[in-house]
This record gives C-alpha cells, structure tokens and sequence, in this order.
C-alpha cells in the first residue's frame, strides 16, 4: 500500500510501506522559479566576452571618475606646460629630447610636443571629459526617447501621426554636416563671437547637439514596440479595468521596454564617444588646454607630431579603439542574454 504522494517545490518524494525510507536530504527536491531577470543574468554570466567587455568598460568609467585621484598620486596634472617649466626636456622645435615622446619613470606616457603637457593626466582627463558627455547625451536621448516613442506608440493617431514626421524630418538632416555647422551658432546664442568660449559653454553646446539629433532612432525602436505590446491581452485588460493610460504606460508599458532600450543604450553610448571625439578633431567641440579624446587626435595630426612623435598617437588611439570594442561587444551580449533565440 502506498502513501499519498508529497509534492513540494515541484520535488516528490514517496513512502512506501515496509520499503527503505527516503533520505531526507535528498527525497525532496526544491526547484525554485527564476525571474526574467535572474535568467538574463545567468545567460550573461556564461558569456565570457560579455564578461570581460563589461570589465573593461567598468575600468575606464572607473578611471574617468578617479582621474583627480590618479593625477594626484602622480604628481602631475594635464595643465602644466612642461616647455616652458622645464625646457631643458625639449629641443629648439619643442620636441621631447628623449626618444619616444620622452616616455620615462617620470613620465609614464611621455611629454606632448609643443606645449609640453604630460600625456599621462591629459589621457585620463580626455577620458573623464569624453565619457561625462556622452552619459550625458545617453540619458537626455533615453529619457527623450522614451517620452516621444512610448507615448507615440501607445496613444497612437494625431500624436503618432506628428511625433513620426518629427521624427523623419530630423533623420533628414545629414548628421555628420548638421553636427559640425550647428556648433558655433549653439555657441553663439551663449557667448559673443568676439569673447573667448568657457568650456562649459562648449559642453553644454556639445550635449545639445547630440542630444537633438540623437534620439530618433530610438523614439522609433520604441514606439514600434510599443505599438506590438498595445494590441495584447494584458492591455485590453488593464484598460477594461479602468485604468488611465499614464498608469498603463507606467505599469505596463515601460517594463516590457526594458530590454530594446538597455540593448540600444550599450550601442549609442560609444557612438556618442566617437561624435564627440569628432566634433573635437574638427575644432568645433573641446580646445585646449581642455583634456579631451578628439583634441588629443587632433593634436595628433599635426605636422610636428607627425613628423617628430609618432607614439604620441598610440595612447589615446589605443584606448578608444579599446573602449568602443569592448561597448559594443558588451552590447551584443546584454542583447544574446535578454533573447538567447539571437545568440550566435
């Protein structure tokens, strides 16, 4: 005669009369449910390549927000003009005299020719400045495009109707050209042509910039998803119910849009770190002194550097290189772990 069966936790354990009586450590087994997210997690954690970008995406944040610290505890900052402090290290053209841009113990990246700065600091400064516009840019963009694309998507008719052609009108604009012809008028509506721009004048203009021609593509990636999820069950529910739609958009809408918008934020990060880069190669973004990415490649490309320093190009070219990999390789593994139907 058998006993009743125990489920628990979706384990069984039987008990048969006169038989051998079960282990209690091993006659119930516990299968615990996992949350979407807890999945995500657990498909990422297997993904050595995710892993390993997210590291060193972690190391440069890290070394952008410790920059003051670093450059303490080396001793030097990326202001100081070593040419005119220290001219015995430089020749008559402000070259380093040492081979290698002068790289040394006391120099860890050598010196920067012409005006001297020390490569070291100005690298992790222009890291620290590339990288706080670009989170700055990211979240305007997010925020912006969560605003227009949700709203659009589920409210749909006139509003869709003219939030879209906002949309297409802007991707219209030949970004790139927009960018570099936009810039001093931004900066002039602040400062007079004839003053000297403040950088934080050419930040703020730098964030506005990128962040009006930046979120259209992801308004439209979420107002199509957006209008799949306003067509389901759960929807017409929340809406029979009595809902109003702000309390369905915030309670039902936005968490099922986490994942587009976390996968699309790891890929426009890094783009927005190569805009701003840009703009400041061209010389309508960050100048000097100002440590910054672009304005190290600039000064990287002129006539003197080229000819007489060739490593000072390796620093910041290597890092970028790096940097914008290993986001988009992180991109592609935060977008396998929340669908693994698309993992290669």
């Amino acid at each position: 005669m058998t006993s009743p069966t125990d489920i628990e936790g979706g384990g069984r354990s039987a008990v048969v009369d006169g038989g051998p009586q079960p282990d209690p450590n091993t006659a119930t087994v516990k299968v615990e449910g996992r949350s979407p997210g807890q999945l995500m997690w657990i498909r990422f954690k297997r993904d050595r390549t995710g892993v390993i970008s997210a590291f060193v995406v972690a190391f440069f944040f890290v070394v952008a927000a410790a920059a003051p610290l670093i450059s303490k505890l080396y001793g030097k900052n990326p202001y100081t003009v070593y040419a005119d402090e220290r001219p015995e290290l430089f020749d008559s053209a402000g070259v380093p005299v040492q081979p290698n841009g002068g790289i040394s113990s006391e120099f860890w990246f050598g010196l920067e020719p012409g005006n001297g700065y020390d490569v070291f600091t100005k690298l992790i400064y222009g890291i620290r400045t590339s990288l706080l516009i670009s989170l700055a840019v990211t979240v305007a963009v997010v925020l912006t495009g969560i605003l227009l694309g949700v709203t659009a998507g589920y409210l749909g008719g006139k509003t869709d109707f003219f939030i879209g052609r906002l949309i297409d009108f802007l991707l219209a604009f030949p970004s790139q050209l927009f960018f570099i012809a936009s810039m001093p008028v931004v900066v002039s509506l602040f400062v007079s042509p004839r003053d000297e721009t403040p950088t934080y004048v050419r930040v703020v203009a730098l964030i506005v910039v990128q962040w009006v021609l930046g979120w259209m593509s992801l308004a439209r990636i979420l107002r199509g998803t957006t209008l799949a999820l306003r067509e389901r069950e759960f929807i017409e529910a929340a809406k029979v119910s009595g809902a109003s739609p702000w309390r369905i958009i915030r309670r039902e809408i936005l968490p099922n849009v986490v994942t587009p918008l976390l996968v699309q934020a790891t890929y426009i990060l890094p783009s927005f770190v190569t805009i701003e880069a840009g703009l400041s190669f061209l010389g309508v973004g960050i100048v000097e002194p100002t440590p910054d990415w672009g304005q190290m490649f600039s000064k990287a490309s002129t006539e003197l550097v080229l000819q007489n320093d060739i490593t000072y190009m390796f620093f910041p070219g290597v890092s970028m290189v790096v940097f914008v990999v290993a986001f988009n390789l992180l991109g592609d593994s935060v977008r396998d772990a929340f669908d693994p139907k698309t993992a290669r």
